[in-house]
C-alpha cells in the first residue's frame, strides 16, 4: 500500500507540474533536402513574377499580382494554395480572392477565404480525359463541363469578415441566358451573347456577390473576385483525379479568353501524382505532353512566369517489403519518373521548378508524416492533413521568398 501511495503522490505531482506548462504547438519539421538550391530549380525563370511583386511592395503596382494555380486534388482543396495565398497577401497585400468554379464542383468542396452557397444551382464537372485525350468543347481552366441554371437559381460568394471586400467582379461566360448579379445593394444584368467575359465594378464595401440566374441557358465557365489594390491574389483550380492531360483537352478558345481576362503574371502547374499512380504511363507520351501544355500557354498567356510543382511523395498500399514503418506501403514505380521529366522538361524549357517531393522529406516521407504525434499527412498517404497542407504551404512561400530576396538583392534594391 505505501508502494501504490507513493506512486500515486507522485503521478499527482507530475500532472501538476505539467498543468504549469503552457501550452505550445507541435513541433514542425524542417524542410527536407532539395535536389535544387533552396528548394527552387531555374529561379530566374520567375523573375516576370518578381518584378511585379517589386512594384506592389513600394506601391507602384496599379493592380494585384495575379498568381494561377491549376492542378489535381491538392489545388482542388486549396488547403495548400491557401496558406500561399495568406503569406503572400500579408507580406503584399490583399489582392483579392481570385479565381473560383462557377458553383459548387463536388461534395465537401469548401475554399479558403470565402464561402460559397447554391440554391437550384447545379454544377458538372467534365469527365476526366483519361487515355483518350480529346479536346472538351466548351470547358475552360476551371473543368467544368456545365451549369444547369433554372430561372431563379442562386450562387452566392460571401467574403470572411476579417478579409476586404469584393471590388472587381470577372464572369466569363457564353449563352443566351442572363444573370443578374448583385453585389449588396447593386445590381447589374449581364448578358453573355456571344461568347465573352464580362468585368463589375462595385462602390462601396460588397462582402456578398450573388449571381441569379433571370431565363434561358447559359454556360458559366468561372468567376473571379478581385480587389482592385496593390496586393496578391492566388486562384486555385484544380479537379480531383485530374492529370496533365485533363489541362490538354480543355477547349483552346476558352483558355484563350480566360487568360486574356486574368493577365496571370504566374502560372503554376500542379499535376503529377495520378500520372504517378499509372502503372501503364508511357514516359515519352507524358514527356511531349508537357511540353506541348508548356509551349501553348506561353502562347496564351506570353507575360506570365511559368512553374512546374514536381509531384509530391505519395504511398500505394499493399505492398510487401514496402519503405513505411509496417512495410506495407511504398511509392507506386512510375511516380519517380513523373518527377524526373518534370525537372528534366523545366529545366530544358526555362521553367521554374519546385522540389516538393525532397521538401516534404524525400522518398518515404509520406509515411513518416502520417505517423506524427499530429499526423500532417492523412492515412492514404497521398493527401496532406490541414496542418500539413499548411506546412508545405509554408516551405513553398519560403523558397519564393528566398527567390525573390536573391532577385531583389541582385538588382540592387528593396521591395
Amino acid at each position: 500500500m505505501k508502494a501504490f501511495a507513493g506512486a500515486l503522490v507522485a503521478a499527482v505531482l507530475a500532472s501538476a507540474a505539467a498543468a504549469q506548462v503552457p501550452y505550445g504547438p507541435a513541433d514542425t519539421p524542417l524542410s527536407g533536402a532539395s535536389v535544387c538550391p533552396n528548394g527552387l530549380c531555374q529561379p530566374e525563370a520567375l523573375n516576370g513574377v518578381f518584378e511585379a511583386l517589386a512594384r506592389t511592395g513600394t506601391g507602384d503596382g496599379s493592380a494585384p499580382v495575379h498568381i494561377l494555380q491549376i492542378g489535381d486534388s491538392h489545388t482542388a482543396g486549396d488547403r495548400i494554395t491557401g496558406k500561399l495565398r495568406a503569406a503572400l497577401q500579408a507580406r503584399f497585400g490583399d489582392g483579392g480572392r481570385g479565381v473560383l468554379p462557377p458553383g459548387i464542383p463536388y461534395a465537401g468542396y469548401a475554399p479558403l477565404q470565402v464561402e460559397v452557397t447554391t440554391d437550384g444551382w447545379t454544377t458538372t464537372l467534365a469527365p476526366l480525359a483519361g487515355n483518350a485525350g480529346y479536346v472538351r468543347a466548351g470547358v475552360g481552366l476551371s473543368g467544368v463541363q456545365a451549369v444547369t441554371v433554372q430561372p431563379g437559381s442562386t450562387l452566392s460568394f460571401r467574403r470572411e469578415t476579417v478579409s476586404p471586400a469584393f471590388v472587381q467582379i470577372g464572369l466569363c461566360g457564353d449563352g443566351p441566358g442572363r444573370l443578374e448579379v448583385t453585389a449588396d445593394d447593386q445590381r447589374w444584368t449581364v448578358d453573355f451573347g456571344a461568347e465573352r467575359c464580362a468585368i463589375l465594378y462595385s462602390d462601396g464595401s460588397p462582402r456578398q456577390v450573388q449571381l441569379r440566374a433571370l431565363d434561358d441557358v447559359l454556360s458559366l465557365h468561372d468567376v473571379r473576385l478581385t480587389n482592385m489594390t496593390p496586393g496578391v491574389e492566388v486562384s486555385s483550380l484544380g479537379v480531383v483525379g485530374a492529370t496533365i492531360r485533363d489541362l490538354a483537352a480543355r477547349d483552346q478558345r476558352v483558355v484563350a479568353r480566360e487568360l486574356a481576362a486574368w493577365r496571370p503574371a504566374l502560372i503554376v502547374l500542379a499535376f503529377g501524382t495520378n500520372e504517378g499512380f499509372d502503372d501503364n504511363l508511357d514516359p515519352r507520351a507524358y514527356e511531349a505532353l508537357l511540353r506541348g501544355q508548356i509551349v501553348r500557354l506561353r502562347r496564351l498567356a506570353p507575360e506570365a512566369s511559368l512553374m512546374i510543382l514536381g509531384a509530391p511523395d505519395a504511398l500505394r498500399n499493399g505492398v510487401t517489403n514496402g519503405c513505411s514503418a509496417d512495410g506495407r506501403r511504398s511509392p507506386p514505380p512510375s511516380l519517380a519518373v513523373v518527377r524526373d521529366v518534370q525537372r528534366r522538361v523545366a529545366a530544358d524549357m526555362g521553367v521554374a521548378f519546385w522540389d516538393w517531393h525532397g521538401r516534404m522529406g524525400g522518398d518515404c516521407s509520406a509515411d513518416r508524416l502520417a505517423t506524427r504525434g499530429e499526423p500532417f499527412m492523412l492515412r492514404d498517404r497521398v493527401h496532406f492533413s490541414s496542418a500539413g497542407a499548411d506546412w508545405i504551404g509554408g516551405a513553398l512561400n519560403a523558397d519564393l521568398m528566398t527567390a525573390y530576396e536573391a532577385w531583389s538583392a541582385r538588382r540592387g534594391g528593396v521591395e
